[in-house]
């Protein structure tokens, strides 16, 4: 078994909200650098609290569970993507709102390059974390529908609820395909670019036409490529102007 170096542990980290952040992503950094040395079965709490320099106990402060820590930064994003919204621009297009703040997951992603590359290979091998993965995804697209809806509402939009569950599917599907062609690249192309042609797309085909309050339903499966997606919302919005 490979030992990862523990790391020394800093005076009274945790004390203040800076401190925990660095405390969570310590962790983090520890076990994701244990289950890619020695496995993620073989990797126990006590080895990736040992690695962070901290005991047992301040690690089942921050995790329920070992699955847990490699999303360490999960709730964080949540926080900042529910901020984003809180104060956008009430005049700004909501759809543009909710690309932009899911944005900021691949921001956390690409400031964490080599975590974000070893957390993608352990994902697409162990099935634990895999799920633990389409759990998160699955949250940030209800923080999504949740304002998209109350836009909507506003709006005065009778298919509010439907609407935004609908766009804030395509806003995640779109975000999923732009990190993970990112992340099997190596983090080495242009991850800003890629989202911002991703998500125009998207806004293109959810926004609906001036004056029209029509709303687009399209059922797919989660396996359909992006482009796939846009090209028939895209033309039954066209057809809907016709």
């Amino acid at each position: 078994m490979t030992d990862s170096p523990r790391r020394a542990p800093a005076t009274r980290v945790g004390a203040t909200p800076a401190g925990r952040r660095q405390l969570r992503r310590a962790l983090a950094s520890a076990a994701v650098d244990l289950f890619a040395a020695n496995g993620y079965e073989a990797t126990t709490v006590d080895d990736i609290a040992a690695a962070a320099g901290v005991g047992r106990r301040t690690f089942f402060r921050y995790f329920d569970t070992k699955d847990d820590v490699l999303f360490a930064n999960h709730d964080e994003i949540v926080a900042e993507m529910e901020a984003a919204f809180a104060t956008a621009d009430p005049a700004r297009d909501p759809i543009d709102v909710a690309c932009a703040a899911v944005g900021l997951v691949l921001d956390s992603y690409a400031g964490e390059l080599d975590v974000s590359l070893k957390r993608f290979a352990l994902t697409r091998a162990v099935p634990a974390l895999r799920d633990k993965e389409v759990a998160t995804v699955d949250r940030y697209q209800r923080v999504l529908a949740r304002y998209l809806q109350a836009r909507f509402e506003e709006q005065g939009d009778e298919t509010a609820s439907l609407r935004a569950a609908v766009a804030a599917a395509a806003i995640a599907a779109a975000n999923n395909h732009v990190l993970r062609r990112w992340l099997r690249a190596g983090g080495k192309d242009d991850i800003k670019a890629a989202a911002a042609e991703a998500f125009a797309l998207v806004a293109d085909a959810f926004r609906a036409p001036a004056g029209d309050g029509s709303t687009v339903v399209a059922v797919l499966t989660t396996a359909t490529p992006l482009h796939e997606v846009v090209a028939k919302v895209g033309a039954a919005l066209r057809d809907g102007e016709r």
